[in-house]
């Protein structure tokens, strides 16, 4: 991926930076297996353990926490 698409982490309202946090927690699996074809074989086993939809949100709250603003 060399497409830029974050210049700031800056958002104008919590909603605004929960759903910048979800995008980055998405956009950090297409990094990490940029193949969509595996991503959507591999979805139907990880969409209904409620462990992996844990961890998901995990991530996604981290990133959420993250969002200091920009430089």
């Amino acid at each position: 991926m060399s497409d830029k698409w974050l210049s700031c982490l800056r958002t104008a309202d919590a909603e605004s930076g929960y759903d910048l946090a979800t995008k980055l927690s998405r956009m950090a699996i297409k990094y990490i297996q940029p193949i969509e074809e595996i991503i959507n074989n591999l979805r139907p086993k990880y969409s209904e353990n409620v462990d992996s939809l844990i961890a998901s949100s995990q991530v996604i709250a981290v990133n959420f926490q993250t969002g200091r603003g920009c430089q």
